[in-house]
């Protein structure tokens, strides 16, 4: 019996010694605030978390802090800023809906629904880079609607957040709402980066349009000649034109941010235009509210249905295409400044939302993420979309979020006056839909992000990459 007893403390004391110095041990949150024990990394990203030390590599994680969700970008670039392998793709990207404006009385709830992305970020950036690795916050058109005292309050819970649950360096002005003119540059730096435009003369570069839930974004690089024709603006307005210094090469790009005409904001704009009446844009058979930047607006449809010719004439009206005195020589609508066309606008990216539709409703493969199409492409599917009552879109459009399906002829009709009445696109004039651009041996997202991340690390390393002045 006392043998056996000895053989069991034999057993028992190697356990009992692991468990005393496992429970002595400081915890991880005692030494590493991150939301992430080393367990958890561990069990989740075992392979991702390897680094050397030595490495001259840098990483950058950005948030787009949209109307329609949230979504996290995790960059690494090695000396000559090309893009590397951050884990096992070549970019971090994760998304959550809602956004942040959606949480405007509740600003804790607000920072909280970052949490998510900000652990998909710990888990691919090694944790011995970390505090060097900066993380922004560019909120965008949703919380510039809140009102000054809403956003900031969001933007401060934010803030807080990143301090207390995060090992990534951040400063208060990282955290900040983007003006437009911003939000569009750096798309143009992201995907002509991308297209390995960068460097290139001007003519040899790309457009944008970008459109998001409450503004849209047009920018493209002008000559230097037309850059000092570019209009004076008021104090406190977007300059038209930024002058970048890109990899040696200078550009000037027009560019403007047109708030409250992103998808979710033309939204309300057409149900503004005559409040609680049916509206020939709604799919027949629904009744419901319409809630956008803290106004509510009842939606039916007329008892025949959306109407694709009437509807028209309302997306005319809400972009004010006829209804502004335009002040320049050649403007876009709303009486902006359209910065006089060129080369730099002879191949046109368009994305976000422009994409999306076209995906969703099937008029391009959603396999495929840069594909060739016309403004008229949008105007034959709402054509359709139109013809379609709320029950049968159910089954013929399967990939369009349920919310959304009672706009779906409003949707379409809008993104094509948008680019043949708004930005003076002809309707069979070729454009490039685009969501993501192959770049190395991977998919990358073709969004202003990536154009944030290369200024943040240009900036640290002093690299000559990004530098912006007005014009």
């Amino acid at each position: 019996m006392h043998r056996g007893r000895r053989g069991v403390l034999v057993i028992l004391t190697p356990f009992l010694l692991v468990s005393l110095v496992l429970l002595l041990m400081p915890s991880v949150h005692s030494r590493n605030h991150g939301i992430l024990s080393t367990t958890n990394r561990k069990l989740l990203a075992p392979n991702v978390l390897k680094t050397d030390s030595s490495s001259s590599d840098t990483y950058a994680v950005i948030f787009d802090a949209g109307s329609s969700g949230s979504r996290v970008h995790g960059f690494r670039f090695d000396k000559n800023l090309e893009l590397v392998h951050i884990g096992n793709e070549l970019q971090l990207f994760k998304a959550e809906r809602p956004g942040l404006s959606s949480y405007a009385d509740n600003p804790q709830e607000a920072a909280d629904s970052l949490l998510p992305l900000l652990e998909a970020a710990e888990l691919v950036v090694p944790q011995d880079v970390q505090p060097d690795t900066p993380v922004k916050v560019g909120a965008t058109a949703g919380l510039r609607m809140l009102g000054d005292n809403t956003s900031e309050s969001i933007l401060q819970a934010v803030r807080d957040l990143l301090k207390s649950k995060s090992n990534f360096k951040t400063e208060d002005d990282w955290v900040t709402v983007l003006d437009g003119s911003q939000e569009g540059s750096y798309l143009w730096v992201a995907i002509n980066y991308l297209l390995r435009n960068i460097g290139n003369d001007y003519s040899n570069t790309v457009g944008v349009v970008d459109l998001g839930g409450g503004s849209v974004q047009m920018a493209y690089a002008i000559s230097e000649a037309d850059a000092a024709k570019a209009p004076t603006v008021a104090q406190g307005e977007d300059p038209y034109v930024k002058e970048m210094s890109l990899k040696g090469s200078n550009y000037y790009i027009y560019v403007h941010s047109y708030l409250n005409y992103g998808i979710l904001a033309a939204r309300a704009g057409i149900l503004g235009l005559a409040k609680d009446v049916d509206n020939p844009c709604i799919l027949a058979g629904y009744n419901g509210v319409y809630s956008y930047g803290g106004i509510d607006y009842r939606v039916s449809a007329p008892s025949s249905g959306s109407n694709m010719k009437k509807c028209r004439k309302q997306a005319i009206k809400a972009l004010k295409v006829n209804g502004s005195t335009c002040a320049y020589t050649e403007c876009t609508f709303g009486g902006v400044w359209n910065g006089g066309g060129g080369d730099g606008q002879n191949s046109m990216y368009v994305g976000s939302s422009f994409y999306d539709r076209a995906a969703q409703v099937g008029f391009i493969n959603a396999s495929e993420r840069v594909v060739e199409s016309r403004p008229i492409d949008f105007a034959v599917a709402a054509k359709r979309a139109c013809k379609t009552t709320l029950e049968e879109a159910k089954s013929t459009y399967p990939n369009v979020y349920p919310e959304d399906l009672p706009y779906l002829c409003m949707d379409l009709v809008y993104e094509y006056t948008l680019l043949v009445d708004g930005f003076g696109f002809q309707p069979d004039q070729s454009i490039t839909l685009v969501k993501q651009i192959k770049y190395q041996d991977s998919l990358v997202e073709a969004a202003w992000p990536l154009g944030s991340a290369i200024e943040t690390v240009s900036s640290d390393e002093g690299i000559e990459a990004v530098s912006q002045a007005t014009v």
